[in-house]
């Protein structure tokens, strides 16, 4: 868990904001992109599982991984491509049922 903790902790040195300028105001936090997670009855520990957990499912962790150069496994290069290619898949199917919707507003249909 201290290696998730040291990863948040880099994300929020190098924004532009810093660590200081998240207890200035509403305003400012706001704008910091992040997750937030409370820590009920000092579980800590559970706390910090959770949000890896929400790292992993949001892709930070894969944006915080892109950061430095390392050997990437063939098996997270075969989930990775899977991914890209249902999304592109997804977004061409999208972008031919718009097409056929336009086109039949636009004859009147």
């Amino acid at each position: 868990m201290n290696s998730v903790a040291r990863r948040v902790s880099t994300i929020f040195t190098r924004s532009s904001y810093g660590i200081n300028s998240l207890n200035h105001g509403c305003s400012q936090l706001q704008q910091v992109r992040g997750i937030r997670v409370k820590v009920r009855d000092g579980r800590l520990e559970q706390a910090l599982g959770f949000m890896q957990r929400i790292m992993q499912s949001s892709g930070i962790e894969r944006l915080i991984k892109a950061g430095r150069t390392h050997h990437v496994k063939k098996s997270e290069k075969r989930v990775l491509a899977r991914k890209n290619l249902e999304r592109k898949i997804r977004s061409q199917d999208l972008a031919r049922k718009l097409q056929s919707i336009l086109t039949q507003k636009v004859r009147g249909l």
